[in-house]
């Protein structure tokens, strides 16, 4: 038993998995940290466009807040979020060559939504209080906080951003290998809302 809801076939096919409010977060959020990460790394030294794609991911965290507690079934955390024994029973299929079955997130995918919007929100967090010293790339709260913490802040904020590549990568990883091992259309759904066979 693996806790995770299961559709038949033909519901998957026909049935609405990912509503359009989800599916417009989930790009625009790709956007904007894509576009913030680079901004960070290759942008102007003034980095008012990267403070911008920040905010654009506090409001879109927000919304994913709210949309994870009153949204569609499939947007809920609870319908994704389940315990460790689902999770590790989930786990044991991954090596089989067929689809999950999983009418949304299946257990081990809704943990890495939970971990991605997690560092997403320290990462953000971290931001608003960075002080780099340098007059310019000031966080809006950095004054509200000591020295000590404005460069905690800085630091933590670029070792996030390397644990954000990597959860990224793993994300794109595991959509590569459930399309051709486990041969399941992860972005199809994504793009159009509906699940593809």
């Amino acid at each position: 038993m693996t806790d995770m809801p299961q559709t038949p076939a033909s519901d998957t096919e026909n049935s609405q998995i990912w509503d359009p409010a989800l599916r417009a977060f989930h790009w625009l959020l790709v956007l904007a940290v894509v576009g913030g990460w680079l901004l960070g790394h290759f942008g102007p030294l003034k980095m008012t466009l990267h403070f911008w794609a920040g905010y654009t991911v506090i409001a879109l965290l927000l919304f994913r807040l709210v949309w994870g507690v009153i949204g569609p079934r499939n947007a809920r955390f609870a319908s994704f979020i389940k315990g460790p024994g689902a999770v590790i029973a989930y786990a044991r299929t991954l090596g089989a060559r067929k689809a999950s079955g999983a009418a949304g997130h299946n257990p081990l995918g809704g943990w890495s939504v939970v971990a991605l919007l997690a560092v997403l929100a320290a990462q953000v967090a971290t931001g608003l209080i960075v002080d780099p010293e340098d007059y310019i790339n000031t966080g809006p709260l950095a004054e509200q906080v000591s020295a000590d913490w404005n460069r905690w802040a800085l630091g933590m904020h670029h070792k996030l951003g390397v644990v954000l590549l990597v959860l990224v990568g793993l994300h794109v990883g595991a959509i590569f290998f459930y399309r051709f091992w486990k041969r399941e259309d992860l972005v199809t759904p994504m793009i159009t809302g509906r699940k593809r066979r």
